[in-house]
């Protein structure tokens, strides 16, 4: 990076100065790459620490770059694109090796999801529970809860198969093979959980946005998927199609 002088220029200098980092992440480092200190840096561009703090954490906000306990600030990637259309129908794992099935178990699922799967009696306490993780360049920034009843994948029932990623990867395989009548989505902003946040490398109360999707299949609710994901990492996507609801 350059020295610049910031003295002339008539907006808030922590926001030239950003503009300045900006321009040299994209020609002068990596994904990844960890930024000199924030001594070497005020020293380079002839600011107090606090403008540069300052441009930084508008950097950070916008997903640009990224502060990692006990690596420093590096290069953020490109932010994941999550897709909130409901006009394209696909089941979880469909065309998309960026999730990864990290474990299965059978519990009875939360009021508010057993609510969404409609289920009752010995359905509502025979859900596999399938844990997912998604991860680009090699940093999770996604984890998923997907709720399957046991009713919609029968097959399975008498499999034998025991918790663990291998019954996550059996019950994704028995759920593609239902017709898919369709889905829907809610995108909420929300803060990340104990368990989500060690996950994605956040503090607990980070930021997130909460996906969940219902789909589908032979008039009633066959899945339930919760995905969180960083909010400092995502971008939400709508198709070609204008579907998009905001409900107020």
């Amino acid at each position: 990076m350059g020295t610049t002088q910031l003295e002339s220029v008539p907006e808030p200098k922590y926001w030239h100065l950003k503009t300045v980092i900006s321009e040299a992440l994209d020609s002068e480092f990596e994904v990844g790459q960890i930024l000199p200190n924030e001594r070497e840096l005020a020293a380079r561009f002839g600011v107090a620490r606090a403008t540069l703090r300052q441009a930084l954490e508008q950097l950070e906000l916008e997903g640009r770059l990224q502060r990692r306990r006990g690596v420093g600030t590096t290069v953020a990637p490109p932010r994941v694109g999550v897709d909130v259309s409901t006009a394209r129908h696909h089941w979880p794992a469909t065309g998309d090796d960026s999730w990864q099935a990290v474990d299965c178990s059978v519990i009875a699922p939360p009021p508010a999801v057993a609510g969404l799967l409609d289920c009752e009696g010995d359905d509502a306490r025979s859900v596999y529970a399938i844990r997912r993780l998604r991860a680009t360049h090699g940093q999770s920034v996604a984890a998923e809860q997907l709720y399957v009843p046991a009713a919609s994948v029968p097959a399975l029932m008498t499999s034998g198969s025991t918790p663990g990623d291998a019954l996550a990867r059996g019950v994704l395989r028995e759920l593609q093979l239902l017709p898919l009548d369709g889905q829907d989505r809610a995108v909420e902003l929300g803060s990340a959980r104990a368990d989500d946040a060690k996950e994605l490398d956040r503090l607990p109360g980070a930021p997130v946005l909460v996906v969940t999707t219902r789909y589908f299949s032979a008039g009633r609710t066959a899945a339930v998927s919760v995905a969180t994901y960083r909010a400092d990492t995502c971008r939400l996507t709508f198709g070609d199609v204008g579907d998009l609801q905001i409900a107020s």
